[in-house]
């Protein structure tokens, strides 16, 4: 796994990452050293595996936590760090058998349970599958702007990437190919806030988590 994450670090290089200068590195792990930098929703779903050597973070059960809005209920927030602009890596792996809406989402710009955005990478594309969706004091709502049929889930790790610029409204999701986006939005609602990982209400393995970007302050 090792391996494959300096791969991906330089893939990411030779694809111009969103063709402008690196913003620093903010924060980065492998799991080896545990999951106090996280917040997740609700602890006892989540643990520390190791999987042929290499410890990765499993979300394996539902989380015991209802959002106040309609929304993912599988949540573990990076703690501590608010960005703005960001360029987020990671690994993924989906462990579940749940049919068109197997799934896998991250979380950025989270101000608070009721306002967020978060991709859902689920295996078949309809409204509430496969789309970058917002939550403003309200249920989820897609914001999708280039769309996909679907996310190919198989048993394999996948690459994932996002890249947020929030004065053009900029959001790009990358899955596996780097340099071509899965999905795209534009959207200013929230401009800040912190960043994470998890799933609707499904199950699977992250490792590798970079984030690069911008960080700022909670306004007051």
């Amino acid at each position: 796994m090792r391996l494959a994450s300096v791969v991906f670090a330089v893939a990411l290089a030779a694809a111009g990452y969103a063709q402008d200068a690196k913003p620093p590195l903010l924060f980065e792990t492998t799991f080896d050293k545990g999951t106090d930098a996280f917040q997740p929703t609700d602890a006892n779903a989540w643990k520390i595996v190791d999987l042929e050597g290499n410890k990765v973070y499993n979300q394996f059960k539902l989380s015991k936590y209802t959002p106040p809005t309609r929304s993912p209920h599988n949540v573990s927030l990076v703690k501590d760090i608010l960005v703005s602009d960001f360029v987020l890596t990671c690994r993924v792996q989906s462990t579940s058998k749940a049919g068109n809406h197997r799934d896998m989402c991250l979380f950025f710009n989270y101000q608070d349970s009721k306002h967020f955005y978060y991709v859902h990478l689920g295996k078949v594309a309809d409204p509430n599958s496969c789309q970058i969706m917002i939550v403003n004091d309200a249920p989820r709502t897609p914001i999708t702007k280039k769309a996909a049929k679907g996310t190919p889930w198989d048993e394999k790790w996948h690459d994932v990437k996002i890249v947020r610029k929030v004065d053009s409204g900029s959001i790009e999701i990358y899955f596996d190919d780097m340099k071509e986006p899965l999905l795209t939005a534009e959207d200013k609602t929230f401009t800040w806030g912190q960043v994470g990982i998890g799933s609707f209400d499904d199950s699977g393995y992250w490792d590798d988590l970079k984030l690069w970007g911008t960080k700022v302050a909670k306004p007051k």
